[in-house]
């Protein structure tokens, strides 16, 4: 496989190229070529379109499992290094493991006027070959065989009907060592003429009032980037309090703005810091630093890769990694003149190169939401990110750091500008490919629109908790709409495109991390169901189930062995970690995602939703799982013994899922990378091999949360400790044994001269005791709080009274005194009573 062989192919093929690329560079647009058949014939014809492209080398990425190309090769595990660069042509190798993520991460690499080049099998036969992704989908107990290819005909059907993009059949040729032969089936010539508007550079001059030099503004292409710019201004100077969001879809010059006001700011003195998921994110970004202090003369030094650069003024700009940028502002809230920090090896002076005046976080969503809060703590930040798009999909930033952003504003006096830009720069507005790619991936995934069910009337008002948290009746009617309960079978969404966006819109609007390759999952994999609550035609509430669980001997001691079974977690996280070697035989139904109607939040959908799953697959018979091997569950078809829920836990949801009947079993040590809280996994029993595999793990729980808090969960929120361990129900849990002279020196703690730290185990154990009843209300919220920290997370006292907010450590101890006297209120007998009427006689 050569390029002087694929040359040789056919001319008429050549020229089609040709034209594709002209007509691209004349409407400023991307166009597509699609190869499909024969992977060695399809990689020689892409060697064809690239020559035929008339494109320098230099200028072309291959996206390839292979190895040995002449062209720059990104493997496909890579593939994120493409965020934030350019090229004139990406060529996507589909065959072996074909990942969405990756097609979405490439889509936008692509430059206005270049060619996406995709090499695919036999677009009949695709949807039916099973590659590494599938295997991915394969959860046992299924096989390979069970995955269809449901995402791959969309992807199909999207390529054939979007203009713009050209297909054509490959072949080995028959000679040896030949050319291959191509045929073309659509030529994807758009016959435009059109070519964007040009930029409305003299309405985009500076002004009087900016802070930047004339040069920076007048380097914009869009009056959107002149507005990103001047939000930019906000970071400047030693008091500035702010942080600046750039959203944007792909290729609308968010990081080349944020690199001219990076510039800027180094040209007056300014040490700006910047970050980013991968250093090649930031490629457009430093080529703009570069114009710009290359324009305004202000640049002393540039380290050779292109990643610092140091101004005449004593600024500077450079990349450093998330970790390190993190790093850098931990614990001082601020980025200004602090000393310390080494941020590279390539720099000159740690004093010096530590501090700096401000932070730029580029493709900010495609990072951990625990990071992002960390950077937050920087005097002046920008973050830019994507709204659609790969790194956009992950919506950590959307739906978790947004709200983090909103209490800085309002708890910290902090100003937070938002700035959105519409305009495109790559490419032309309404560019086919981009279209294709939104299309394809449901970048555009959006719940019903708001008018179409706004009037909706689903009232709560008079009901009792219980009722709220049990709902009511499916099918009763809100303004004559009745609300109905569904299976969304693959099929059905593969043929409902609004349906299909509506529900994958809904997930993604509300969870913070969905990709194009949790599409894939849900139309393909065979362990995933969706279950909906619809009105209308619209959808209400949907949720994502998966069936986990139902594994062999040989497995389940393969995964107790510490291997890892691919879908199955919640088995996993119990087997592995908590080394219960039959956790994986139940069989159990895992929501992975569920989320109502923004407009419909709080009216109790979401419980009625579950309410309607407990009683579809709830298990029947009452032996199920004590005398099958497998379980018992999968004989009956649906039924499973448990239900299972994991996810970021915050007080509210952990109350949510309690009220659902979940209890919980496990608390994660480390934050979820991607909520940036500590995962809680409950369950609910449906069986009695359910009741078996919860009452193990209460009990566990309750036996860690004596000794591990003070370890491994340390870190954790203390509210969530009070929630989770609230929902766990241990049957141990008021088991106590403590000695005379424990009661005696608890109750001396609390009302007399005693100390805590007299006896520290006993007041931990009764804290537990307590809390694991679920508490009603003996003590006060601030109470327990100060039991959690202290006691069980055993935090100094002058710690927890800064974490809790008192006025000082006394006020802290003497809440906590007030603590131990209400415990003894609960547990204590007469010992105890006797010791404290001593005292407050």
């Amino acid at each position: 496989m050569t390029a002087d062989r694929a040359v040789q192919g056919d001319p008429a093929f050549f020229d089609l190229v040709s034209r594709l690329r002209a007509e691209a560079i004349r409407t400023d647009e991307r166009r597509g070529v699609v190869l499909a058949g024969d992977r060695d014939a399809g990689i020689d014809a892409a060697f064809t379109a690239v020559d035929a492209a008339n494109v320098d080398g230099a200028d072309v990425t291959i996206v390839s499992t292979r190895e040995g190309f002449r062209f720059d090769r990104v493997s496909p595990r890579r593939s994120r290094e493409l965020l934030g660069t350019t090229r004139e042509v990406v060529i996507l190798d589909c065959h072996g493991r074909f990942r969405p993520n990756t097609l979405g991460q490439v889509l936008g690499a692509v430059d206005g006027g270049g060619l996406l080049v995709l090499l695919t099998p036999d677009l009949d036969d695709w949807p039916g070959i099973h590659d590494g992704f599938d295997e991915g989908l394969a959860v046992p107990p299924y096989t390979i065989d069970d995955v269809t290819g449901r995402f791959r005909r969309r992807l199909i059907g999207a390529l054939r009907e979007h203009e713009g993009i050209a297909i054509a059949s490959v072949r080995e040729g028959e000679e040896t060592n030949g050319p291959p032969e191509v045929r073309v089936r659509v030529r994807g010539l758009t016959e435009s003429t059109e070519r964007r508007g040009g930029s409305a550079q003299t309405s985009m001059r500076s002004s009087a009032n900016d802070a930047f030099p004339d040069l920076v503004y007048d380097s914009c292409l869009t009056r959107d980037q002149v507005r990103a710019v001047r939000a930019l201004e906000s970071l400047r100077g030693p008091t500035a309090n702010a942080a600046v969001v750039l959203e944007s879809d792909r290729g609308r010059g968010k990081s080349s703005a944020a690199g001219l006001a990076a510039a800027a700011l180094a040209a007056a003195g300014e040490r700006v810091l910047v970050t980013a998921p991968e250093t090649s994110n930031v490629s457009s970004l430093f080529d703009r630093v570069r114009e710009a202090l290359t324009g305004l003369e202000a640049v002393e030094t540039v380290d050779e890769d292109g990643r610092r650069f140091e101004t005449d003024a004593g600024g500077a700009v450079e990349y450093v990694s998330p970790e390190t940028a993190a790093a850098s502002v931990d614990g001082r809230g601020t980025t200004r003149h602090t000393e310390g920090v080494q941020h590279t090896e390539r720099m000159r002076d740690e004093t010096d190169r530590s501090r700096s005046d401000a932070l730029i976080v580029d493709e900010a969503a495609a990072l951990p939401v625990a990071t992002l809060e960390r950077l937050l703590s920087a005097d002046a930040i920008a973050f830019a990110t994507t709204i659609h798009g790969y790194e956009g999909a992950g919506r950590g930033f959307s739906v978790r750091f947004r709200d983090r952003l909103r209490e800085a504003e309002r708890e910290e006096d902090r100003t937070v500008r938002d700035v959105r830009l519409e305009e495109p720069i790559r490419y032309a507005r309404g560019d086919p490919i981009e279209r294709f790619g939104f299309h394809a991936l449901l970048l555009d995934a959006a719940p019903a629109p708001e008018p179409a069910i706004d009037d909706l009337r689903i009232e709560d008002e008079g009901r009792s908790e219980q009722e709220l948290s049990t709902g009511v009746a499916v099918g009763e009617p809100l303004d004559g709409s009745p609300i109905e309960y569904r299976s969304l079978e693959p099929e059905a969404l593969l043929a409902d495109e609004q349906l299909l966006s509506e529900a994958f819109g809904l997930l993604v609007f509300a969870h913070y991390r969905t990709e194009p390759n949790d599409l894939a999952r849900l139309l393909d994999a065979p362990n995933l169901s969706v279950r909906a609550l619809m009105a209308r035609g619209h959808v209400l509430a949907v949720a994502l189930l998966a069936r986990e669980g139902g594994l062999d001997p040989e497995r389940r001691a393969s995964m107790y062995e510490g291997s890892r079974v691919r879908g199955n977690m919640i088995p996993d996280v119990l087997t592995s970690q908590l080394r219960d070697e039959e956790a994986g035989r139940p069989v159990g139904l895992r929501t992975m995602r569920i989320a109502t109607h923004p407009a419909l939040r709080g009216r109790g959908l979401g419980s009625r939703l579950l309410d309607r799953i407990h009683a579809e697959f709830a298990a029947t018979g009452d032996q199920r799982g004590v005398d099958g091997e497998t379980g018992g569950a999968l004989e009956d078809e649906g039924a499973v013994d448990y239900f299972g829920v994991s996810y970021g836990a915050t007080p509210r949801l952990v109350r949510f899922w309690r009220r659902a009947g979940y209890s919980t079993v496990h608390v994660s040590a480390t934050r979820n990378a991607a909520s940036g809280e500590h995962s809680a996994v409950m369950l609910r029993p449906a069986s009695q091999a359910g009741e078996g595999l919860l009452a193990r793990h209460a009990d566990a729980l309750a036996d860690r949360a004596r000794d591990g808090l003070s370890d491994a969960l340390r870190a954790v929120d203390p509210d969530v400790i009070r929630a989770c361990l609230g929902a766990c129900p241990a049957s141990r849990s008021d088991e106590l044994d403590l000695s005379d002279r424990e009661w005696r020196a608890a109750a001396a703690a609390a009302v007399g001269p005693g100390t805590y730290d007299a006896v520290p185990g006993a007041i931990r154990d009764l804290a537990v005791a307590y809390l694991l009843r679920g508490t009603d209300g003996e003590l006060s919220a601030r109470e327990e709080q100060v039991l959690v920290a202290k006691a069980l997370q055993g935090h100094p006292a002058e710690r927890v009274a800064e974490d809790l907010g008192f006025e000082s450590e006394r006020a802290c101890m003497r809440t906590l005194g007030s603590a131990i006297d209400g415990l003894l209120d609960v547990y204590g007998g007469d010992v105890a009573d006797a010791e404290r009427a001593r005292f407050e006689g």
